[in-house]
């Protein structure tokens, strides 16, 4: 059943230009925009399409209810990285994130975004799904870009691929990199772009990279995406492919990551 939207969204921003896309998205079709941001890198074009843009740590759920109740937000998305390895440098949290934690039983990503939604929930927020306002950036199965894929890349992806299900399954991570049908890295709490610098490092050249969602993904959270930096990081560590799960992840900038993909020599491709 389609969800009848407001007029007015919050948006809770990470890094990236993801955030910015659904805003400006939003926005562009009649929407009026208030953002929690939890990062300074997209701070700027956030206020280019928000009406009012309010900076919080991630450890200040209370300052963000305070904001999401006086600006009546009834229905919130969740858009950009807020990478948890902010756990292990001992941010300050205020009294209600202590809480939190202490409730928590376990701190992967799906118990910990659960736990928040069902907090918004109490309050009178509905998290949408990631998607709403950014449909056009998911992509259809296919090689997207020029540089077609060697026979023994696509055993390595449909190998990765499988792996990849499996730890998602086990909520560790989305991403693997693959040489040889052999497992060069995993990615856990330290996020793909790291996940794929140890991987190609061990690979030396030619590493294949794999990013799934995860079996029955929340589509209020946790979609996979990838975009320029990622190719970026590909570049920078010899690796030469990239696979993503078609009609389930997001490329932020497509005309930009597809012609970088090109200029470069590596495949990209959705399977």
């Amino acid at each position: 059943m389609a969800i009848e939207l407001e007029q007015k969204q919050g948006l809770i921003a990470g890094d990236g230009l993801l955030p910015v896309k659904m805003a400006q998205h939003a926005k562009e079709n009649g929407f009026e925009v208030v953002c929690i941001s939890l990062s300074s890198d997209n701070y700027k074009d956030l206020k280019k399409y928000c009406s009012k843009v309010y900076s919080c740590a991630p450890g200040e759920p209370l300052k963000m209810e305070k904001f999401l109740q006086e600006e009546q937000i009834k229905q919130l998305t969740f858009l950009g990285k807020v990478n948890k390895s902010i756990l292990l440098k001992r941010p300050k949290f205020d009294s209600k994130a202590i809480d939190f934690l202490k409730k928590a039983v376990r701190l992967n990503d799906d118990k910990v975004m659960l736990m928040i939604i069902e907090e918004l929930e109490n309050i009178g927020i509905t998290v949408l799904d990631q998607t709403i306002f950014i449909k056009n950036l998911m992509i259809p199965s296919g090689v997207l870009g020029k540089v077609k894929p060697t026979k023994e890349q696509v055993e390595d992806v449909n190998y990765g691929y499988e792996i990849a299900k499996e730890i998602g399954k086990l909520d560790i991570g989305q991403s693997v990199v693959i040489k040889d049908k052999m497992i060069m890295a995993v990615e856990a709490i330290e996020g793909t772009d790291k996940c794929i610098c140890r991987g190609a490092k061990l690979a030396k050249q030619g590493g294949c990279v794999i990013k799934v969602a995860k079996p029955h993904q929340d589509m209020r959270f946790d979609i996979p995406a990838i975009g320029l930096k990622t190719l970026k990081t590909i570049k920078r560590y010899k690796a030469n492919l990239i696979a993503v799960e078609a009609n389930a992840t997001i490329i932020v900038d497509q005309e930009k990551t597809i012609k970088y993909a090109d200029d470069n020599g590596i495949v990209i491709m959705a399977v």
